[in-house]
């Protein structure tokens, strides 16, 4: 990669570290924020709905913005009304104000992702944008970490509040190094003023998103009880559900350097046997589910997969339509967050009845489907990137 690129693809990162550390950052610190505002556990994760609510909502009515002004505009407003968003959240003086900063975070975050992706495919040199993007996405990896695990040290040692002005620095900086970069090369993105929901009628759109949906809702299914089951059921500590996202995230950032197999086969070519993959990667996890060590291994496994999985839904959608790529990576947000909320509502049932072992088969058949979904359609999609 030249200088320029190489400078590109590490703020992409980052900028997305960013995005993912706030969703991630709550769920650990949520004790410290009830506790600080004498509000119950319950309470203080209707946040977590919020910015999910306010994601899916910025991804449907906002990311048309990244077309008709551009990627790297549309990513500075995205990131400049992040950064305010976490500071009225670390100024917060009760949970009503906290929630709503949640949610306007997540307008935020809706356009966002879509910009980052769709500037890393338009930065990239033609023929390596699953290479590009792979990269770029190694940011989810860093912000499951920091997310995770350093928001939680950030709290104990300071206060939770210190963990969303660390956040609102993240975003100034990022928005710093993007007004720095340019403006990548883009092809008539003023003429265009399609909608995220418009984007359904494009040809082949449709297919990928019911795939990232399914994608989606199998893995925030799966990983929403992972640490539950390794605390009820294997009588381990919290801090061994934290083991898992780990062991998940260097898998995930790990499979970056197979990512030019994509650019060099095609998406429509490997996609189905990725999510065959995935569906063996699950049944995988149900036969590990009652040791820890097999699960450990199994999660640096599912975070490889998971990865070629989400490069390939996200680069076959930025193949297809190239001047509505804002547009089209609006409406993948949305299936994305959709799809939590769903993957947690409908996997917890299974939970409760089946088991963590039954739960993950019931992944493996959607991620099963997914992959005859894409066998049968994308031969009739032209979503490759080469």
């Amino acid at each position: 990669m030249s200088q320029k690129l190489t400078v590109i693809v590490s703020v992409l990162t980052g900028s997305i570290a960013v995005i993912g550390a706030n969703s991630l950052a709550l769920s650990p610190i949520a004790p410290s924020i009830s506790a600080d505002f004498s509000v119950g556990i319950t309470t203080t994760m209707f946040a977590s709905g919020s910015y999910g609510f306010g994601t899916t909502l910025g991804a449907l009515f906002l990311s048309r913005f990244v077309d008709q002004v551009g990627v790297g505009l549309s990513l500075c407003w995205s990131l400049a009304a992040l950064a305010g968003a976490f500071a009225v959240c670390a100024l917060s003086p009760g949970i009503e104000v906290f929630v709503i900063s949640q949610f306007a975070a997540g307008l935020a975050a809706g356009i966002g992702l879509p910009a980052i992706y769709a500037f890393a495919a338009t930065a990239a040199p033609p023929g390596q944008e699953s290479t590009i993007l792979g990269r770029v996405l190694v940011g989810w990896t860093i912000s499951m970490i920091a997310g995770v695990s350093l928001s939680s040290a950030v709290a104990d040692f300071l206060h939770w509040r210190g963990v969303y002005w660390a956040l609102t620095a993240g975003a100034v900086t990022a928005l710093l190094f993007v007004s720095k970069i340019g403006r990548p090369r883009q092809q008539n993105v003023a003429a265009v003023k399609i909608s995220a929901l418009s984007a359904l009628g494009i040809s082949g759109v449709p297919v990928l998103i019911l795939i990232c949906l399914a994608y989606m809702t199998a893995f925030y299914g799966t990983y929403a009880y992972i640490g539950d089951h390794i605390h009820s059921q294997l009588g381990l500590p919290v801090t061994a559900g934290g083991m898992i996202a780990l062991t998940y995230g260097l898998g995930f950032g790990a499979a970056a350097f197979g990512d030019p197999f994509i650019d060099r086969f095609g998406v429509s070519r490997i996609l189905p046997g990725c999510f065959l993959c995935l569906a063996l990667t699950y049944v995988l996890l149900g036969l590990a589910a009652e040791s820890y060590v097999m699960l450990l291994a199994v999660s640096f496994i599912w975070g490889i997969v998971n990865h070629f999985g989400l490069n390939l839904i996200v680069a076959g959608l930025c193949a297809i339509e190239v001047r509505q790529r804002g547009a089209i990576l609006g409406l993948n947000s949305a299936a994305t967050y959709l799809a939590a909320s769903l993957g947690v509502l409908t996997f917890g049932p299974l939970y409760e009845g089946m088991g963590f072992a039954g739960l993950t088969f019931a992944a493996a058949f959607v991620s099963l489907g997914a992959a005859g979904i894409a066998l049968s359609a994308l031969r009739r999609v032209s979503c490759d990137t080469r």
